[in-house]
C-alpha cells in the first residue's frame, strides 16, 4: 500500500513534475518507455485471461486515435499554446488540489471543501482502478509529440484520463453548488463563476489532447466519469453527512475500513504504474477528512462557528491581513507535518510491516518488495507524487510562474510495431515502506485540514471566535 520510490530514474517524482519541460529524446532498448508498451506476450503473461483480452480488444483504438491525434495537434501547434496547456496542466494535479483545498476550509466553505476532496478522491482511486485493469498506453509518440511538464507522464497507462475526470467533476460539482437556492452570491457573480468553471473543464480536457498525454477515448470516458462522480456527491452526500453528526465512532470507522478495502481490491498492473500508489495517498486523506470532520463537530467547542446553518464565520468579517496570515500560516503546518511525518514514518513502518508479515496478512504487490527483505529505508527520497518537499518549493513557484527556456516535448517510440515488439520497461521493484508514509501522512494531512489546524488558529490569533455576526 504504498507509493513509488521514482528516484531510480532521473526526471522522476513531484520536483519534476512541475519542473522546466525539456526535450526528451528516445529511449534506448534498456531505459524506461511509456508504460504500456512492453511486448504482447509480457502482458499475456503478467494479465488475468479476461483482462489481457480487454485488452486487446481495446488496443486498436490506441492506434486508430494515434495518426487523427497527431494531425489535430500538427495543425494546433505554436508555442504558445504548448506554453498554455503544458502550465495549466498543472491545475488538474494532485499537488494543486492538495494545497488548495485545505484554503476552502480555513475560508469557510467546509461544505465545498469537503465534496471536492470526495469527488477528487474518487476519481484518482477510480480512473486508476480502470488503469491498472486495462494497462493502456497513451497515444504513441511520435508521430506525436508529448507536451509536458511532466518527467513520470510516461509511467502510468492513458486510459482513462485522471485530469479529466478531476476537472470535469469539479466544474459539475461547482456549477450545481450555484445553482441551489441557498447559493449568496449575486447573479453576476454566479454566471461569472459558472464560465469560469467550464473554461476551466475545457481547458484541461482540450489540453490533453493537444499535449498528446490522451486519446479521445480516455478524455470522454474520464470525463463521463467525472461528471457521474460529482452527480453522485452532490445528491447522497447529505444522507452520508447526516448519518456521520448522529452516529458514533462507528461511523468514521466503518468509512476507513472501506477505504482501506478498495485499496484492497485495487487490480495489479502489468507495469510499475503509480496509480495504486496514488490512490493509496488519497485514501490517507479521506480517512483522515472524515475523521477530523466527525470529531470537530462533536467535540470542538469552536464547531458552532464553522457547521451548521448557525455558523458564525464570516470571512469579510475577519479581514484580509487576518484571512492572508492565516493561510499562509495554515500551509506552512501542513508542509511542517509533512517534513516531521515522513521521516518518522519511514523508521515505524518497516517493523509494523515485519510484523503484520508474520501473521500473513501483508498485502501482495509484484512491485514492492516486502519489509522482511530489506533493512534500511532512505530518509531523505524524493517519491512524493501527492506534496512535495519545502525544498522543492522554489523550483515549483518557478515551474508555475512558466516553463522557461525549451518546448515541453518528449518523444516516445516510433510505432506501435516497434513499441511492442522492441521496447522494454525497467522492472522497479520499491520497499515496501517507501511512500506508505504518503498515505499515512495524507491522514494527518486530512485531520489537519479540518480539525486541528482550526483550533491551532484560535490559540495562536488567527481563529474566527471573536466573530459576532448574527
Amino acid at each position: 500500500m504504498n507509493p513509488p520510490n521514482h528516484t531510480s530514474r532521473p526526471g522522476a517524482g513531484l520536483t519534476e513534475t512541475l519542473s522546466i519541460p525539456t526535450i526528451v529524446e528516445p529511449k534506448g532498448q534498456n531505459d524506461v518507455v511509456d508504460a504500456g508498451l512492453k511486448n504482447l506476450h509480457h502482458y499475456r503473461r503478467a494479465l488475468p485471461k479476461w483482462r489481457y483480452k480487454l485488452r486487446q480488444s481495446l488496443l486498436p483504438i490506441v492506434r486508430w486515435e494515434t495518426p487523427h491525434l497527431a494531425a489535430l495537434q500538427a495543425m494546433m501547434r505554436n508555442p504558445v499554446l504548448d506554453r498554455y496547456f503544458a502550465v495549466t496542466a498543472n491545475l488538474g494535479t494532485h499537488t494543486f488540489f492538495m494545497i488548495g483545498l485545505p484554503i476552502l476550509f480555513w475560508c469557510g466553505f467546509r461544505e465545498f471543501g469537503k465534496g471536492l476532496v470526495h469527488i477528487l478522491a474518487m476519481g484518482v482511486f477510480f480512473t486508476g482502478f480502470i488503469k491498472d485493469m486495462c494497462s493502456l498506453p497513451r497515444p504513441l509518440s511520435p508521430p506525436l509529440q508529448r507536451i509536458t511538464m511532466s518527467g513520470s507522464a510516461a509511467l502510468e497507462y492513458g486510459f482513462p484520463s485522471t485530469h479529466s475526470a478531476n476537472a470535469v467533476s469539479v466544474t459539475v460539482y461547482a456549477i450545481l453548488m450555484l445553482r441551489r437556492e441557498t447559493n449568496t452570491f449575486s447573479p453576476t457573480t454566479t454566471l461569472a463563476l459558472e464560465a469560469l468553471s467550464y473554461f476551466y473543464a475545457l481547458s484541461i480536457v482540450i489540453g490533453r489532447l493537444y499535449c498528446g498525454m490522451h486519446g479521445f477515448v480516455d478524455v470522454i470516458v474520464g470525463s463521463a466519469m467525472g461528471a457521474a462522480i460529482s452527480l453522485v456527491e452532490f445528491y447522497y452526500s447529505p444522507l452520508l453527512e447526516a448519518w456521520m453528526h448522529s452516529s458514533t465512532y462507528t461511523a468514521p470507522l466503518t468509512i476507513a475500513l472501506t477505504i482501506l478495502l478498495l485499496v484492497r481490491v485495487h487490480p495489479e498492473p502489468a507495469d510499475d504504474c503509480p496509480c495504486f500508489d496514488d490512490s493509496v495517498a488519497f485514501a490517507g486523506v479521506m480517512i483522515g477528512l472524515e475523521t477530523g470532520i466527525w470529531r470537530f463537530a462533536r467535540y470542538s467547542p469552536y464547531a458552532s462557528i464553522y457547521n451548521g446553518p448557525d455558523a458564525t464565520f464570516d470571512l469579510a468579517a475577519l479581514g484580509w491581513p487576518r484571512t492572508i496570515a492565516r493561510l499562509l500560516f495554515g500551509v506552512a503546518v501542513i508542509f511542517a507535518w509533512r517534513e516531521v511525518a515522513k521521516p518518522s514514518l519511514l523508521r515505524f513502518l518497516p517493523h509494523l510491516y515485519r510484523v503484520i508479515e508474520t501473521h500473513g496478512w501483508s498485502l501482495p504487490r509484484r512491485f514492492f518488495v516486502p519489509a522482511s527483505e530489506y533493512k534500511d529505508v532512505p530518509l531523505h527520497v524524493r517519491d512524493d507524487n501527492v506534496l512535495p518537499n519545502v525544498a522543492d518549493l522554489p523550483k515549483l513557484v518557478r515551474s508555475i510562474r512558466g516553463p522557461g527556456r525549451g518546448r515541453s516535448v518528449s518523444i516516445g517510440p516510433q510505432s506501435a510495431a516497434d513499441a511492442y515488439e522492441t521496447l522494454a520497461y525497467r522492472e522497479r521493484r520499491r520497499r515496501e515502506s517507501l511512500g506508505s508514509e504518503n498515505g499515512a501522512a495524507g491522514v494527518g494531512i486530512g485531520f489537519l485540514a479540518v480539525d486541528a489546524s482550526l483550533t491551532i488558529f484560535e490559540y495562536v490569533g488567527l481563529g474566527a471566535a471573536h466573530l459576532s455576526t448574527r
